[in-house]
Protein backbone atom coordinates (compact mmCIF):
# COMPACT_ATOMS: atom_id res chain seq x y z
CA UNK A 1 0.00 0.00 0.00
CA UNK A 2 1.44 3.58 -0.76
CA UNK A 3 1.61 5.91 1.81
CA UNK A 4 3.36 9.31 2.59
CA UNK A 5 4.77 10.63 5.66
CA UNK A 6 5.25 14.14 6.36
CA UNK A 7 6.73 17.08 8.65
CA UNK A 8 7.26 20.50 8.35
CA UNK A 9 9.44 23.18 9.91
CA UNK A 10 9.40 27.15 9.48
CA UNK A 11 10.94 26.67 6.25
CA UNK A 12 10.84 23.37 5.01
CA UNK A 13 8.45 20.28 4.20
CA UNK A 14 9.70 17.03 3.87
CA UNK A 15 7.08 13.99 2.10
CA UNK A 16 8.24 10.57 1.90
CA UNK A 17 5.97 8.77 -0.44
CA UNK A 18 6.77 5.04 0.12
CA UNK A 19 5.34 1.49 -0.50
CA UNK A 20 4.82 -0.13 2.69
CA UNK A 21 3.17 -3.78 3.85
CA UNK A 22 -0.27 -4.19 4.89
CA UNK A 23 -0.69 -3.83 8.71
CA UNK A 24 2.05 -1.28 8.76
CA UNK A 25 1.35 1.05 11.91
CA UNK A 26 2.54 4.37 12.04
CA UNK A 27 5.41 4.21 14.20
CA UNK A 28 7.17 1.78 11.40
CA UNK A 29 6.22 3.65 8.75
CA UNK A 30 8.04 6.75 10.30
CA UNK A 31 11.01 4.59 11.01
CA UNK A 32 10.91 3.41 7.30
CA UNK A 33 10.87 7.13 6.29
CA UNK A 34 14.61 7.80 7.72
CA UNK A 35 13.02 11.37 8.48
CA UNK A 36 14.36 10.17 12.35
CA UNK A 37 17.80 10.38 11.07
CA UNK A 38 17.18 13.38 9.01
CA UNK A 39 15.58 15.42 12.11
CA UNK A 40 16.77 14.43 15.52
CA UNK A 41 14.83 16.60 17.12
CA UNK A 42 11.94 14.39 16.62
CA UNK A 43 11.27 12.73 19.53
CA UNK A 44 8.22 10.64 18.90
CA UNK A 45 7.47 10.62 22.69
CA UNK A 46 6.97 14.31 22.98
CA UNK A 47 5.75 15.20 19.35
CA UNK A 48 2.41 14.07 18.15
CA UNK A 49 1.32 12.13 14.99
CA UNK A 50 -1.56 12.29 13.47
CA UNK A 51 -3.33 11.42 9.85
CA UNK A 52 -4.28 14.00 7.91
CA UNK A 53 -4.88 16.31 10.56
CA UNK A 54 -6.24 14.02 13.36
CA UNK A 55 -4.16 12.71 15.92
CA UNK A 56 -3.76 8.84 15.93
CA UNK A 57 -1.61 6.30 18.34
CA UNK A 58 1.89 5.03 17.48
CA UNK A 59 0.56 1.70 17.41
CA UNK A 60 -2.76 2.07 15.00
CA UNK A 61 -2.60 0.43 11.48
CA UNK A 62 -2.42 2.77 8.49
CA UNK A 63 -4.51 1.90 5.10
CA UNK A 64 -3.65 2.63 1.67
CA UNK A 65 -3.02 6.58 1.05
CA UNK A 66 -2.36 7.40 4.60
CA UNK A 67 -0.36 10.71 5.10
CA UNK A 68 1.06 10.18 8.55
CA UNK A 69 1.97 13.64 9.91
CA UNK A 70 4.35 14.25 12.55
CA UNK A 71 3.38 17.18 14.36
CA UNK A 72 6.27 20.24 16.07
CA UNK A 73 5.41 20.90 19.79
CA UNK A 74 3.41 24.76 19.21
CA UNK A 75 5.27 27.33 21.26
CA UNK A 76 3.77 29.48 24.27
CA UNK A 77 1.68 31.94 23.03
CA UNK A 78 2.70 35.52 24.72
CA UNK A 79 -0.34 35.70 26.23
CA UNK A 80 -0.06 32.31 28.01
CA UNK A 81 3.84 32.72 29.46
CA UNK A 82 2.52 36.17 30.95
CA UNK A 83 -0.66 34.45 32.46
CA UNK A 84 1.58 32.27 34.22
CA UNK A 85 4.67 34.87 35.14
CA UNK A 86 1.48 36.62 36.87
CA UNK A 87 -0.13 33.49 38.97
CA UNK A 88 2.93 33.37 39.96
CA UNK A 89 3.62 36.84 41.13
CA UNK A 90 0.34 36.18 42.60
CA UNK A 91 1.59 33.22 44.72
CA UNK A 92 4.76 34.60 45.96
CA UNK A 93 2.14 37.84 46.92
CA UNK A 94 -0.06 35.47 48.95
CA UNK A 95 2.86 33.16 50.48
CA UNK A 96 4.66 36.31 51.52
CA UNK A 97 1.07 37.61 53.14
CA UNK A 98 0.41 34.59 54.97
CA UNK A 99 4.19 35.06 56.49
CA UNK A 100 3.59 38.37 57.56
CA UNK A 101 0.41 37.89 58.87
CA UNK A 102 1.91 34.81 61.11
CA UNK A 103 4.95 36.59 62.28
CA UNK A 104 2.69 39.74 63.59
Amino acid sequence: MNITVAYALPTEQTLEEMEVPEGTTAEEAIAMSHLLEKYPEIDLSINKVGILGKLVALSGPLRDGDRVEIYRPLPKKPRDAHGMDDKKERIRARKESRKSESEG
